[in-house]
């Protein structure tokens, strides 16, 4: 019997998926550590919280293409910055924002403007297709 190979967009979806797991624990590494990261905080604030969360939402869009974006995904991710909030509201060296999180809802619907435009272009729109298929 022949050994059957991961089909192509299964394989994207688990990378993709891989990606935002890493992400995930990066992001919470940076945000409840004491130290300063040279690269992080030359950046605004709220800036750094749009890019991350925008970032997330198209790892977390393509992560599971079958389903499109949706009020699932963005409330999941949203919860994962209340989450960080949160602990940083026990932390002596940080402090809970709700400007960050509106930050963090701010990528999310700027990657929700953004989605139609992404897929438009048809390596994305292919991957999608593909993984949809699955």
């Amino acid at each position: 019997m022949a050994e059957q190979k991961p089909s192509r967009h299964r394989l994207s979806s688990t990378l993709l998926r891989g990606a935002l797991a890493i992400s995930l624990i990066a992001i919470c590494f940076l945000a409840f550590t004491p130290l300063q990261i040279p690269a992080v905080s030359s950046l605004n604030d709220k800036l750094s919280h749009i890019l991350a969360f925008l970032y997330l939402a198209l790892l977390c869009d393509f992560s599971w293409p079958e389903a499109d974006w949706n009020f699932t995904k963005a409330l999941s991710l949203l919860g994962y910055g209340l989450f960080i909030e949160t602990v940083q509201a026990f932390l002596p060296y940080r402090f809970f924002s709700l400007l960050d999180l509106a930050a963090d809802g701010l990528g999310l619907m700027i990657y929700s403007m953004m989605l139609p435009g992404l897929l438009r272009i048809n390596w994305i729109k292919r991957l999608r297709q593909k993984n949809a298929q699955a």
